[in-house]
């Protein structure tokens, strides 16, 4: 949905500026590949509040509010005990601060894995609660029945294949994958199962880059990058890992930013006012009416 309507945003933070930008579509970002070929890359990005889907939705075609939010915001180990309720409250967040892309929610771990009945009533939950535009879940040839299913009744489903963190006690830990020849076949095939069953995109995440090429070249949806090749049709990165947030860069993140010192100096100067009483001055404080 989009925001059509006017608010006072003078009278709270919360609330989204409307603006003249028609929202994006699944169609339209799945019409971005035509005949193996992407002229335009898309540009996808995580975002997990208001404040931030509004600063990033003008210049993202799909903003992602990912299962990452266990890590980023709550401080979890993992992404594994991230709940459903924690991403309907999130993703509500995010389309209420964008007005422009489509907004993609993650499915939980142990929200959609049983049967694709289970993924349907949890994904139609998603859907109803949050208004997003479409669901990530992630599995390759393992789900391509799930990603049927859904897709039948009305749900448009964005794949997620290569290093899948959801599986990571499977995996043993976050490295590339694709390396060994078995492994390399099997993500091949698993993106073009995900393909053949109706997502309508797909995140390839932690791949070495020949593998990244081929599945780019090999399915006629739209592939999203993030840790595997600038010939991928897309790329997204989690906001905060860009904008440095965290002392730990990741290798496949380029640095955007150095968020971090300038939240650690900014805390510093207000600091040291509050115990020189320097702040608050005239100007920040209300005095009586005549």
């Amino acid at each position: 949905m989009s925001t059509t309507f006017t608010l006072d945003t003078s009278t709270s933070r919360a609330n989204p500026t409307p603006a003249p930008m028609k929202r994006m579509t699944v169609p339209a970002v799945r019409a971005r590949k035509d005949k193996a070929t992407t002229t335009e890359p898309l540009v996808m990005l995580t975002a997990y509040t208001v404040r931030m889907a509004q600063l990033l939705d003008p210049h993202c075609d799909l903003l992602l509010v990912g299962d990452s939010l266990g890590q980023v915001i709550y401080g979890l180990p993992s992404t594994l005990p991230v709940t459903l309720d924690m991403m309907c409250a999130h993703g509500a967040a995010v389309v209420r601060g964008s007005y422009h892309s489509v907004v993609v929610v993650d499915m939980p771990f142990g929200s959609y894995e049983a049967s694709p009945q289970q993924a349907f009533a949890s994904a139609s939950r998603v859907m109803a609660e949050t208004g997003c535009a479409a669901i990530k879940l992630e599995g390759g040839q393992a789900m391509a029945d799930t990603i049927a299913f859904l897709t039948a009744r009305g749900i448009p489903v964005m794949a997620h294949v290569g290093l899948t963190p959801q599986a990571v006690n499977l995996l043993g830990g976050y490295g590339a994958r694709g390396r060994s020849q078995a492994e390399y076949a099997r993500i091949l095939d698993d993106a073009a199962a995900v393909a053949q069953a109706g997502a309508f995109s797909l995140v390839l995440e932690g791949v070495i880059e020949p593998l990244a090429d081929a599945v780019t070249a090999s399915v006629d949806v739209p592939v999203i990058g993030i840790g595997a090749s600038a010939k991928c049709d897309g790329q997204v990165l989690v906001t905060e890992d860009m904008l440095g947030l965290f002392e730990r860069t990741p290798r496949f993140v380029k640095l955007y930013g150095d968020m971090s010192r300038f939240v650690g100096d900014a805390a510093t100067a207000y600091a040291a006012d509050v115990r020189s009483r320097a702040f608050p001055t005239k100007d920040q404080i209300y005095a009586r009416k005549a």
